[in-house]
């Protein structure tokens, strides 16, 4: 168990900004953000923005994967505020998080709202090597995590399941049990060690599917 440290900082960024050569889950478009109006020309600024609802860092409702499932509009908004802990795989050095891997956390994990996945991808964020061989949970971990009465999983890769596949047993596993998943985090190294509370607001969109999130790290 990593000793609890001083802290530094107070409320921490762990959002990618969204821009127009963002990188975008493979097989859908990245944002548009163009000018609507223009301060010289009407007196004040206002973009037209363009995006699908799993554009940068953001939340999956249960009703991504599942016919009929919670959407986040219909979640009240305590979901996405909580107590949250970071599980550093970085150095595990394979493409599996295995049950073995997170029962040494079981005590911090069943006190905890938010469980965040930092694996390191985010700093491949903008190339190729972001989008293939990030580590993922295995079946068995995905399932006991979800047992416990978290409100969401969090993790700094473009998805919880390999990109490769088309089944998402993963999604299946966290959004059946009607939790939400934040994918595209980043920052996660600097919470490793500390006691913190995370949110992840989306937008209160209608039946939203998913959303953008500005989610950040609180110190306690």
């Amino acid at each position: 168990m990593t000793a609890i440290r001083s802290k530094p900082w107070s409320v921490l960024d762990l959002t990618h900004t969204i821009t127009a050569g963002m990188p975008v889950y493979p097989g859908t478009e990245p944002p548009i953000l163009q000018p609507a109006n223009t301060i010289a020309k009407d007196g004040f600024a206002e973009k037209k923005i363009t995006f699908y609802s799993h554009t940068g860092t953001h939340m999956d409702a249960p009703a991504h994967i599942l016919p009929g499932a919670t959407t986040l509009d219909l979640f009240p908004a305590a979901q996405f505020w909580g107590s949250g802990i970071v599980v550093d795989v970085s150095r595990l050095g394979k493409k599996q998080v295995d049950l073995d891997d997170l029962l040494p956390l079981e005590s911090q994990i069943q006190e905890k709202e938010f469980v965040l996945i930092y694996s390191g991808w985010s700093e491949k964020w903008e190339s190729e090597a972001y989008f293939r061989n990030y580590p993922v949970l295995s079946l068995a971990a995905a399932e006991w995590l979800v047992k416990f009465p978290i409100k969401g999983i969090g993790v700094d890769m473009i998805s919880v399941d390999p990109v490769e596949g088309n089944v998402l047993p993963i999604h299946h596993i966290i959004l059946g049990a009607n939790k939400v998943i934040i994918e595209n985090l980043t920052g996660l190294a600097a919470l490793v060690g500390f006691n913190f509370h995370f949110a992840c607001w989306p937008l209160k969109l209608e039946t939203a599917d998913g959303s953008p999130v500005r989610a950040v790290a609180v110190r306690i």
